[in-house]
Protein backbone atom coordinates (compact mmCIF):
# COMPACT_ATOMS: atom_id res chain seq x y z
CA UNK A 1 0.00 0.00 0.00
CA UNK A 2 1.38 3.29 -0.67
CA UNK A 3 1.58 5.82 1.57
CA UNK A 4 0.43 9.31 0.69
CA UNK A 5 3.71 10.58 2.10
CA UNK A 6 5.00 9.16 -0.98
CA UNK A 7 2.89 10.45 -3.55
CA UNK A 8 4.82 13.27 -5.76
CA UNK A 9 1.48 15.54 -5.97
CA UNK A 10 2.05 16.46 -2.13
CA UNK A 11 5.70 17.35 -2.72
CA UNK A 12 5.09 19.50 -6.09
CA UNK A 13 2.63 21.36 -4.21
CA UNK A 14 4.28 21.95 -1.46
CA UNK A 15 7.23 23.13 -3.41
CA UNK A 16 4.87 25.83 -5.30
CA UNK A 17 4.20 26.67 -2.48
CA UNK A 18 7.68 27.44 -0.93
CA UNK A 19 8.47 29.21 -4.75
CA UNK A 20 5.80 31.67 -4.55
CA UNK A 21 6.45 32.09 -0.51
CA UNK A 22 10.38 32.99 -1.96
CA UNK A 23 8.84 35.09 -4.64
CA UNK A 24 6.88 37.20 -2.15
CA UNK A 25 9.50 37.97 0.08
CA UNK A 26 11.73 38.88 -2.81
CA UNK A 27 9.10 41.14 -4.08
CA UNK A 28 8.39 42.46 -0.73
CA UNK A 29 11.97 42.96 -0.18
CA UNK A 30 12.22 44.76 -3.24
CA UNK A 31 9.54 47.37 -2.42
CA UNK A 32 10.31 48.16 0.97
CA UNK A 33 14.41 49.02 -0.30
CA UNK A 34 13.06 51.41 -3.14
CA UNK A 35 10.18 52.97 -0.72
CA UNK A 36 13.60 53.61 1.92
CA UNK A 37 15.42 55.15 -1.25
CA UNK A 38 12.78 57.55 -2.11
CA UNK A 39 12.32 58.44 1.28
CA UNK A 40 16.32 58.86 1.63
CA UNK A 41 16.82 60.62 -1.89
CA UNK A 42 14.45 64.01 -1.10
CA UNK A 43 16.13 64.28 2.36
CA UNK A 44 19.76 64.27 1.02
CA UNK A 45 18.61 66.21 -1.70
CA UNK A 46 17.12 68.87 0.95
CA UNK A 47 20.41 68.66 2.93
CA UNK A 48 22.78 69.26 0.36
CA UNK A 49 21.09 72.26 -1.11
CA UNK A 50 20.75 73.75 2.28
CA UNK A 51 24.40 73.02 3.13
CA UNK A 52 25.87 74.15 -0.30
CA UNK A 53 23.74 77.38 -0.30
CA UNK A 54 23.97 78.25 3.40
CA UNK A 55 27.39 77.27 4.15
CA UNK A 56 29.51 79.72 3.34
CA UNK A 57 27.69 82.37 5.42
CA UNK A 58 27.44 80.39 8.21
CA UNK A 59 30.69 79.82 8.58
CA UNK A 60 31.80 83.55 8.92
CA UNK A 61 32.21 84.51 12.62
CA UNK A 62 30.61 87.63 12.29
CA UNK A 63 26.94 85.50 11.28
CA UNK A 64 27.00 83.92 15.10
CA UNK A 65 27.89 86.90 16.84
CA UNK A 66 25.88 90.03 14.91
CA UNK A 67 22.40 90.85 14.76
CA UNK A 68 20.96 92.55 11.52
CA UNK A 69 20.18 95.74 13.54
CA UNK A 70 20.44 99.01 11.17
CA UNK A 71 21.13 96.86 8.25
CA UNK A 72 19.38 97.32 4.70
CA UNK A 73 18.01 94.73 2.51
CA UNK A 74 20.35 94.82 0.07
CA UNK A 75 23.42 96.11 2.32
CA UNK A 76 26.01 92.61 3.07
CA UNK A 77 27.05 92.33 6.65
CA UNK A 78 25.24 91.36 10.05
CA UNK A 79 24.35 87.89 11.04
CA UNK A 80 21.77 85.60 12.77
CA UNK A 81 22.07 86.63 16.90
CA UNK A 82 18.60 87.92 16.91
CA UNK A 83 17.18 85.55 15.26
CA UNK A 84 18.70 82.37 17.07
CA UNK A 85 18.26 84.02 20.46
CA UNK A 86 14.63 84.79 19.79
CA UNK A 87 14.28 80.92 18.64
CA UNK A 88 16.04 79.54 22.01
CA UNK A 89 14.04 81.85 23.97
CA UNK A 90 10.55 80.80 22.60
CA UNK A 91 11.48 77.31 22.12
CA UNK A 92 12.94 77.05 25.99
CA UNK A 93 9.28 78.60 27.18
CA UNK A 94 7.46 76.12 25.08
CA UNK A 95 9.47 73.37 26.04
CA UNK A 96 8.96 74.23 29.78
CA UNK A 97 5.71 74.22 29.55
CA UNK A 98 4.98 71.17 27.34
CA UNK A 99 7.18 68.87 28.47
CA UNK A 100 6.05 68.48 31.93
CA UNK A 101 1.87 68.40 30.75
CA UNK A 102 2.53 66.23 27.87
CA UNK A 103 4.91 63.32 29.54
CA UNK A 104 2.28 63.40 32.58
CA UNK A 105 -0.57 63.27 30.80
CA UNK A 106 1.21 60.46 28.46
CA UNK A 107 1.76 58.40 32.29
CA UNK A 108 -2.32 59.00 32.76
CA UNK A 109 -3.19 57.59 29.74
CA UNK A 110 -1.02 54.27 30.15
CA UNK A 111 -0.73 53.89 34.01
CA UNK A 112 -4.14 55.41 35.21
CA UNK A 113 -6.86 56.47 32.87
CA UNK A 114 -7.22 53.40 30.37
CA UNK A 115 -10.71 52.94 29.89
CA UNK A 116 -12.21 55.57 32.20
CA UNK A 117 -14.52 58.31 30.72
CA UNK A 118 -11.81 60.81 31.56
CA UNK A 119 -8.90 58.73 29.75
CA UNK A 120 -11.07 58.11 26.62
CA UNK A 121 -11.96 61.50 26.28
CA UNK A 122 -8.41 62.98 27.02
CA UNK A 123 -7.45 60.28 23.91
CA UNK A 124 -10.11 61.76 21.62
CA UNK A 125 -8.67 65.51 22.29
CA UNK A 126 -4.95 64.68 21.89
CA UNK A 127 -6.30 62.92 19.13
CA UNK A 128 -8.04 66.62 17.85
CA UNK A 129 -4.96 68.32 18.61
CA UNK A 130 -2.52 66.86 16.34
CA UNK A 131 -3.94 67.20 13.41
CA UNK A 132 -4.67 71.29 14.26
CA UNK A 133 -2.92 73.79 12.00
CA UNK A 134 -0.45 75.87 13.25
CA UNK A 135 -2.21 78.84 12.03
CA UNK A 136 -5.71 77.56 14.07
CA UNK A 137 -3.49 77.50 17.03
CA UNK A 138 -2.14 81.33 16.50
CA UNK A 139 -5.56 82.02 16.17
CA UNK A 140 -7.06 81.29 19.26
CA UNK A 141 -3.83 82.32 21.04
CA UNK A 142 -4.36 85.71 19.81
CA UNK A 143 -8.65 85.78 20.50
CA UNK A 144 -7.73 84.55 23.99
CA UNK A 145 -4.42 86.30 25.38
CA UNK A 146 -4.49 89.19 22.98
CA UNK A 147 -7.81 90.49 22.33
CA UNK A 148 -9.74 88.66 25.19
CA UNK A 149 -7.20 89.15 27.89
CA UNK A 150 -5.42 92.19 26.56
CA UNK A 151 -1.73 91.32 26.82
CA UNK A 152 0.36 92.43 23.83
CA UNK A 153 1.74 90.35 20.95
CA UNK A 154 4.75 89.26 21.91
CA UNK A 155 7.11 86.39 22.35
CA UNK A 156 5.20 84.62 25.31
CA UNK A 157 2.44 84.41 22.94
CA UNK A 158 3.85 82.66 19.76
CA UNK A 159 5.76 80.09 22.88
CA UNK A 160 1.36 79.29 23.77
CA UNK A 161 0.59 78.78 20.75
CA UNK A 162 3.62 76.20 20.24
CA UNK A 163 2.62 74.36 23.41
CA UNK A 164 -0.48 73.83 21.84
CA UNK A 165 1.10 71.88 18.58
CA UNK A 166 3.68 70.26 20.79
CA UNK A 167 1.79 68.95 23.70
CA UNK A 168 -0.01 66.21 21.29
CA UNK A 169 3.01 65.10 19.93
CA UNK A 170 4.72 64.36 23.28
CA UNK A 171 1.70 62.61 25.00
CA UNK A 172 1.22 60.39 21.78
CA UNK A 173 5.70 59.16 21.81
CA UNK A 174 5.40 58.91 25.59
CA UNK A 175 2.11 56.93 25.51
CA UNK A 176 3.98 54.02 22.77
CA UNK A 177 7.05 54.36 24.79
CA UNK A 178 5.26 53.15 27.83
CA UNK A 179 3.45 50.67 26.59
CA UNK A 180 6.56 49.01 25.46
CA UNK A 181 7.86 48.65 28.36
CA UNK A 182 7.72 44.82 29.42
CA UNK A 183 4.26 44.18 32.22
CA UNK A 184 6.88 41.92 33.84
CA UNK A 185 8.60 44.67 35.38
CA UNK A 186 5.93 46.49 36.63
CA UNK A 187 4.29 43.58 38.39
CA UNK A 188 7.62 42.69 39.89
CA UNK A 189 7.68 45.85 41.45
CA UNK A 190 4.43 45.24 42.83
CA UNK A 191 5.01 42.03 44.06
CA UNK A 192 8.09 43.37 46.36
CA UNK A 193 5.54 46.35 47.91
CA UNK A 194 6.40 49.16 45.57
CA UNK A 195 3.94 51.51 45.09
CA UNK A 196 2.53 52.85 41.53
CA UNK A 197 3.98 55.83 41.69
CA UNK A 198 7.21 54.54 42.95
CA UNK A 199 7.41 52.11 40.24
CA UNK A 200 6.32 54.60 37.57
CA UNK A 201 9.02 56.90 38.70
CA UNK A 202 11.96 54.43 39.27
CA UNK A 203 11.01 52.04 36.71
CA UNK A 204 8.67 52.70 33.97
CA UNK A 205 9.67 55.77 33.01
CA UNK A 206 13.77 55.21 33.18
CA UNK A 207 13.64 52.44 30.79
CA UNK A 208 11.66 54.68 28.75
CA UNK A 209 13.48 57.47 28.72
CA UNK A 210 15.45 57.13 25.76
CA UNK A 211 12.25 56.88 23.45
CA UNK A 212 10.36 59.73 25.60
CA UNK A 213 13.38 61.73 24.81
CA UNK A 214 13.56 61.37 21.47
CA UNK A 215 9.79 62.38 20.87
CA UNK A 216 10.42 65.28 22.76
CA UNK A 217 13.26 66.44 20.59
CA UNK A 218 10.84 65.15 17.49
CA UNK A 219 8.12 67.88 18.92
CA UNK A 220 10.47 70.60 19.44
CA UNK A 221 12.13 70.27 16.31
CA UNK A 222 8.78 70.50 14.57
CA UNK A 223 7.51 73.64 16.30
CA UNK A 224 10.50 75.78 16.51
CA UNK A 225 10.16 75.73 12.05
CA UNK A 226 6.57 77.39 12.65
CA UNK A 227 5.72 80.66 11.03
CA UNK A 228 2.48 80.91 11.18
CA UNK A 229 2.40 81.54 15.07
CA UNK A 230 5.22 84.26 14.59
CA UNK A 231 3.36 86.17 11.89
CA UNK A 232 0.38 86.61 13.84
CA UNK A 233 1.57 86.67 17.30
CA UNK A 234 4.78 88.84 17.48
CA UNK A 235 6.51 91.00 15.07
CA UNK A 236 9.77 90.17 13.60
CA UNK A 237 12.54 92.20 14.63
CA UNK A 238 16.46 92.72 13.34
CA UNK A 239 17.40 93.85 16.82
CA UNK A 240 17.88 91.64 19.64
CA UNK A 241 15.15 90.96 22.20
CA UNK A 242 15.16 89.47 25.47
CA UNK A 243 11.71 90.71 26.99
CA UNK A 244 9.21 87.39 26.17
CA UNK A 245 6.64 89.77 27.16
CA UNK A 246 6.82 92.72 25.22
CA UNK A 247 8.22 94.08 21.75
CA UNK A 248 8.74 92.16 18.47
CA UNK A 249 11.42 89.45 18.28
CA UNK A 250 13.63 87.77 16.09
CA UNK A 251 13.30 84.20 14.79
CA UNK A 252 14.81 82.13 12.57
CA UNK A 253 11.94 81.64 10.57
CA UNK A 254 11.00 85.14 10.82
CA UNK A 255 14.06 86.35 9.32
CA UNK A 256 13.60 83.64 6.65
CA UNK A 257 10.09 85.01 6.10
CA UNK A 258 11.48 88.69 6.08
CA UNK A 259 14.70 88.00 3.65
CA UNK A 260 12.07 86.22 1.21
CA UNK A 261 10.10 89.69 1.48
CA UNK A 262 13.32 91.69 0.95
CA UNK A 263 13.75 90.06 -2.53
CA UNK A 264 15.55 87.10 -1.71
CA UNK A 265 16.13 85.11 -5.27
CA UNK A 266 16.73 88.26 -7.00
CA UNK A 267 19.45 90.18 -5.34
CA UNK A 268 21.97 87.43 -3.62
CA UNK A 269 22.53 89.53 -0.21
CA UNK A 270 19.18 88.69 0.73
CA UNK A 271 19.35 84.98 -0.67
CA UNK A 272 22.37 84.32 1.43
CA UNK A 273 21.11 85.45 4.57
CA UNK A 274 18.01 83.06 3.77
CA UNK A 275 19.67 79.86 3.03
CA UNK A 276 21.85 80.89 6.31
CA UNK A 277 19.02 81.19 8.20
CA UNK A 278 17.83 77.86 7.10
CA UNK A 279 21.00 76.17 7.45
CA UNK A 280 21.32 77.88 11.10
CA UNK A 281 17.93 76.12 11.88
CA UNK A 282 19.07 72.77 10.54
CA UNK A 283 21.96 72.58 12.87
CA UNK A 284 19.91 74.21 15.78
CA UNK A 285 17.94 70.95 15.50
CA UNK A 286 20.92 69.04 14.81
CA UNK A 287 22.78 69.52 18.12
CA UNK A 288 19.53 69.17 20.05
CA UNK A 289 18.65 65.98 19.11
CA UNK A 290 22.60 64.78 19.00
CA UNK A 291 22.48 66.31 23.02
CA UNK A 292 19.00 64.72 23.53
CA UNK A 293 20.35 61.21 22.64
CA UNK A 294 23.61 61.21 24.74
CA UNK A 295 20.95 62.61 27.45
CA UNK A 296 19.30 59.57 27.11
CA UNK A 297 21.81 56.86 27.13
CA UNK A 298 23.30 58.57 30.15
CA UNK A 299 20.13 58.05 31.87
CA UNK A 300 18.87 55.15 30.15
CA UNK A 301 18.95 51.69 32.82
CA UNK A 302 22.23 50.43 32.71
CA UNK A 303 22.73 46.51 31.22
CA UNK A 304 23.98 44.22 33.83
Amino acid sequence: MTSTLDKPVKALTFQGVSTRRKMTNNLATVLVSLSVLVAIVPLIWVLYTVISKGIGVVLDSTWWMNSQSGMTAFAPGGGVYHALVGTLLQGLVCAIISIPIGVFVGIYLVEYGGGTRLGKVTTFMVDILTGVPSIVAALFIYALWVATLGFQRSGFAVSLALVLLMIPVIVRSTEEMLRIVPMDLREASYALGVPKWKTIAKIVIPTALSGIVTGIMLALARVMGETAPLLILVGYSQAINFDMFGGFMGSLPGMMYDQTSAGAGANPVPTDRLWGAALTLVVLIAVLNIGARFVAKFFAPKKI
